[in-house]
């Protein structure tokens, strides 16, 4: 599956300039960003870049006097591969209960505090991205992590809905799960997370496809997961809830605080309510639960 990079520049850059582009980004098909100091880019599969919609929301800025200038190129999966396997990352340690790096990363367990060490066994999560997103270093996937790590997984039923890279439910199997799905519309990711799967020694049942492969999985889920953009989380969280047991939890991140009052209403209509909401910069991660 190929993807698009959009590199954009704004003058004058902002961090509120840098949200908005986002969420007009975020509609026109980008579905991942990365900040550096002088560009945002952002990353979308090619079949669902919206050009239109895009300018559309440039020309009208809600800032005025910004200008936003970009560039837009192709990225094929290869690319991903080769610079992930030539760079890797570096070892991202979460609430000094899990350190997330790669396989060939020497002794990570002493990346955790010592006091912590003393009183549990660390997790450590090794993976090997064949992409650009999913090693774990970005808000919204350490935040979902550091639930998993307070959740009593133990026999549970999970699913993993944009699993990417797997890590999630690869913490999952780690912490006791029973059974673990997970899909995502990216063949590249599906073959991706079968790998580190088996790098972990961990077992993860991976479809490729989206949401309607829950219909075809016909079970309820204890925890039922998705780290996916505002607009497919309000899509899809209609069929979340099918499959979601009467006692069971419902996380979701991959959206920025505003955007929470409008899944809190999606939530309502399905009823859904909040468990508790965990804030890490300006991206969230909601927990929900049937009423």
């Amino acid at each position: 599956m190929n993807y698009l990079e959009l590199k954009f520049h704004l003058s004058p850059d902002s961090q509120i300039a840098r949200e908005l582009l986002i969420a007009i980004a975020g509609e026109a098909g980008c579905d991942s960003f990365v900040e550096e100091n002088e560009f945002v880019t952002g990353y979308c599969m090619k079949e669902s870049y919206n050009k239109e919609l895009l300018l559309h929301g440039i020309s009208n800025f809600p800032l005025p006097g910004t200008k936003i200038l970009f560039d837009v190129s192709d990225v094929q999966d290869k690319n991903w591969n080769e610079e992930w396997e030539n760079n890797g990352f570096k070892p991202i340690v979460i609430d000094d209960r899990c350190v997330v790096c790669n396989s060939n990363t020497p002794n990570p367990t002493s990346l955790i505090d010592s006091d912590s060490r003393d009183n549990h066994q660390p997790l450590i999560v090794r993976i090997n991205p064949r992409q650009a997103f999913g090693s774990g270093a970005h808000e919204t996937t350490q935040m979902i992590i550091g639930e998993l790590l307070d959740m009593d997984l133990k026999n549970k039923d999970i699913l993993d809905c944009g699993c990417g890279t797997g890590i999630l439910g690869i913490v999952a199997s780690m912490r006791g799960a029973d059974n673990v799905y997970g899909y995502d519309i990216d063949e590249w990711s599906v073959r991706n997370a079968i790998d580190n799967a088996f790098l972990n020694n961990t077992k993860i049942k991976v479809k490729h496809g989206n949401c309607h492969i829950i219909n075809q999985l016909n079970m309820m889920f204890d925890v039922i997961m998705a780290n996916i953009n505002r607009n497919i989380l309000l899509e899809d969280m209609p069929i979340f809830k099918t499959a979601l047991k009467d006692d069971g939890i419902l996380i979701l991140s991959g959206f920025y605080a505003d955007d929470v009052p409008l899944l809190l209403e999606k939530a309502k209509t399905l009823k859904l309510c909040q468990n508790r909401l965990i804030e890490n910069h300006k991206w969230c991660c909601l927990v929900l639960q049937p009423e």
